[in-house]
């Protein structure tokens, strides 16, 4: 009778989270532009300072590459100064007021490596096929309203023998801080990012083979994804 109620308790909770996940899907472009053009303004004080540790990281494997790299979701531009300068640099956002920061960093700082910040949706790039040795996209994806298509996106404008790298927040299905996720999932659209949000909905290129996975700080709140763009056969 005991197993039988504890496998109830866990169907419960897998249908609510399906459920509540389901209406965090629902966030769209005009809800994160809302969320994020609240957010600009503080945005390096509060979130940027939460995810520091997890740019960091990427950054750093990133300086040990070469060629041109295409950051997406670029912001306010809080990772461009630790970017090496042999690196090209270009960074989209879909955030005007966040892009208004960031090229305002680049003017002040010099950095004259920083090729572009372009106003652009990542499910949508505007890029060719092939153009980018690096792509990397922080804290976004959660962000995106359809990141199925963004990771589409990412791997064809990554040159073969590349790589894509996320940083990104992936939720729990148990524990406390699975329950917060879900008890906070309804206001994703208020938020601009979705608290539940699953692994696999960003391994969906077969061109992309996942080289590493690493938990960041704080607390493995974050988690680092290294994925290499196949050569052709």
């Amino acid at each position: 009778m005991v197993s039988g109620r504890v496998r109830t308790e866990k169907q419960s909770r897998s249908l609510l989270g399906g459920a509540l996940a389901a209406k965090a899907a629902a966030l769209d472009e005009s809800s994160v532009l809302s969320a994020y053009r609240r957010w600009a303004p503080i945005y390096d004080h509060t979130f940027g300072k939460i995810a520091t540790e997890g740019r960091k990281h990427a950054v750093e494997i990133i300086n040990a590459r070469s060629g041109r790299v295409l950051e997406v979701g670029v912001g306010t531009g809080l990772s461009l100064p630790l970017y090496g300068r042999h690196l090209e640099i270009v960074g989209i956002d879909l955030s005007p007021e966040m892009l208004e920061k960031g090229r305002a960093r680049v003017a002040s700082e010099g950095l004259d490596n920083v090729a572009g910040l372009y106003e652009m949706d990542a499910g949508h790039l505007t890029f060719s096929d092939n153009s980018f040795d690096t792509v990397v996209a922080m804290y976004v994806l959660t962000v995106v309203p359809e990141p199925e298509r963004v990771m589409r996106e990412l791997a064809r404008v990554c040159k073969p023998g590349g790589e894509v790298i996320l940083v990104n927040h992936f939720s729990q299905d148990e524990g406390v801080r699975g329950w917060v996720e879900r008890r906070m999932a309804p206001f994703a659209d208020h938020l601009g990012w979705r608290p539940v949000f699953d692994l696999d909905r960003v391994l969906v290129c077969d061109e992309l083979q996942l080289l590493e996975r690493r938990a960041l700080r704080p607390m493995g709140l974050f988690t680092m994804l290294r994925m290499g763009k196949l050569l052709p056969a």
